[in-house]
């Protein structure tokens, strides 16, 4: 099984795998949780997004959205259901939300849909008690990647793609990107399948598709409007390389971008334990700072 970004969804493993998903999560009295909210209906497919908010509180309340990994061609919203559900407990609105995989979709639909998402928050804001200049974004692998794409292309039309509300901005306030690629170029042979999966993202390999390799890497698209940027990475990540985080954080910090890296030292793709724990408590720590009043 090609596991390139990692099939697993969830950016930080942690008690999302507790019971079989035909049964849901569990939700606490204080949260309200709703499931399969349609935000976008491209090519028939329609999308839908999960929703966790708190049942009480003054509001309006910050939100972050969670993409899920999956090497662009597998996974689902719902393995981030568990963790949505925590940040409602501490406060947020937290949506995941679903978008159209490769290789039936490649790139950039899975940025339109991303960017339809962020819209779509903003239209339904009052809806749902968000505040729609407090918003950001986070994901694993894959995710990782889509949730730095929507940071450093807030203000670049090209990629709004038609999914819905074009008069709203999908520009995010914040990122946390936990072990997503920022340079596609520099991925083979570094990372253990990306010969076999990028293709399907990208529509060739390197050799007969770099134009897209590049237009489809974060990196090449950082400027000084880019969103404040956490990055979390294991040392031993043998899916996506620790130095395409260092390269982003470092182009960031260059641009004047607050910018951020997590070393976690001997974690590969995939938190487990205490890894786990860092990760998770570094993610809530920094959107606490960037988006709580």
């Amino acid at each position: 099984m090609n596991r390139f970004f990692l099939a697993l969804p969830v950016a930080f493993v942690l008690a999302v795998s507790a019971a079989p998903a035909q049964k849901g999560p569990t939700v606490p009295e204080t949260v309200i949780f709703e499931p399969g909210v349609e935000f976008t209906n491209p090519d028939d497919q329609h999308l839908k997004l999960n929703i966790a908010r708190p049942k009480t509180g003054d509001g309006p309340f910050p939100c972050v959205l969670f993409i899920h990994g999956g090497g662009f061609r597998a996974g689902k919203r719902e393995g981030y259901d568990g963790q949505i559900i925590r940040m409602a407990e501490k406060g947020y609105v937290a949506v995941t939300a679903s978008y159209r995989l490769a290789p039936k979709y490649p790139f950039p639909a899975a940025i339109h849909d991303t960017k339809a998402a962020v819209r779509w928050l903003r239209a339904n804001a009052k809806k749902y008690n968000i505040d729609p200049d407090r918003i950001g974004v986070t994901g694993g692998s894959a995710g990782g990647h889509l949730a730095q794409f929507l940071a450093v292309t807030g203000d670049v039309k090209e990629f709004e793609g038609d999914g819905g509300n074009p008069e709203l901005s999908s520009k995010v306030k914040c990122v946390v990107n936990v072990y997503g690629p920022s340079d596609f170029t520099k991925s083979y042979g570094k990372s253990v399948d990306a010969a076999e999966v990028l293709p399907l993202f990208l529509g060739g390999n390197l050799e007969k598709a770099r134009a897209a390799h590049i237009k489809a890497s974060p990196l090449y698209w950082v400027t000084p409007n880019a969103a404040p940027t956490l990055c979390i990475h294991g040392t031993e990540d043998k899916y996506v390389a620790h130095e395409q985080a260092v390269w982003l954080v470092d182009k960031l910090k260059a641009a004047n971008v607050e910018a951020e890296l997590l070393t976690l030292e001997g974690a590969g793709h995939g938190f487990k334990g205490k890894d786990a724990e860092t990760a998770e408590k570094a993610m809530i720590a920094f959107f606490d700072k960037q988006l709580k009043k």
